[in-house]
């Protein structure tokens, strides 16, 4: 399954990298790039984390691919480093307790590069590593009437390219989003169909 919006490419992480994720927003972007990887989803964090990912409230085909893993101390990173070395392995989400040293995040790196896994590490604002190959900021955003599934993503870090900022509409059970274009945007009426 990939994500199913043409021009999403800036969304979908680099493959072989691990990137960070930040903000109230962080574990919609990580189901999300679960949904977007191919393969098993290794989702390791803390022994003691009060938060549980609920399997019948995953987006569809997730919950069949995922694979929880919780540790603690030097456990939870040596566990993100093996899963990323795992070659059959699509996506590492790792929840991390403490900001990531330059020297351990290279190792998360370099097992990336040798797995051919991509990892995405979720962080608390401020807390990321010089040695991400990407770093975003995820929100909720507040959207018209009922509508509670608006998300603003922005790429604050990027060592291979441009920044920016994307505010979509997904409604957390497909790959399928819709990109919402700012008020205002739009310089006069739209040309007419050809």
């Amino acid at each position: 399954m990939r994500c199913e919006r043409a021009g999403s490419g800036a969304l979908q992480l680099a493959p072989t990298r691990v990137h960070e994720a930040e903000g109230f927003g962080r574990h919609a972007f990580a189901l999300f790039q679960s949904v977007c990887h191919d393969g098993p989803v290794v989702w390791v964090g803390p022994a003691h984390a009060p938060e549980r990912l609920l399997l019948a409230g995953l987006p569809q085909g997730v919950g069949e691919r995922l694979h929880i893993v919780r540790a603690g101390g030097v456990d939870l990173l040596w566990a993100v480093e093996e899963a990323l070395r795992a070659a059959p392995v699509g996506l590492v989400v790792a929840e991390l307790e403490t900001a990531l040293s330059l020297t351990a995040g290279r190792r998360l790196q370099l097992a990336a590069e040798a797995g051919g896994t991509t990892g995405l590490v979720l962080i608390r604002q401020g807390a990321g590593s010089n040695a991400a190959q990407t770093r975003w900021h995820c929100a909720p955003r507040p959207g018209a009437g009922a509508d509670s599934t608006l998300h603003q993503w922005s790429l604050i870090k990027n060592k291979r390219g441009t920044l920016g900022d994307w505010t979509l509409h997904w409604d957390g059970t497909s790959a399928a989003f819709h990109l919402v274009a700012e008020t205002g945007e739009r310089r006069g009426p739209a040309p007419p169909p050809l």
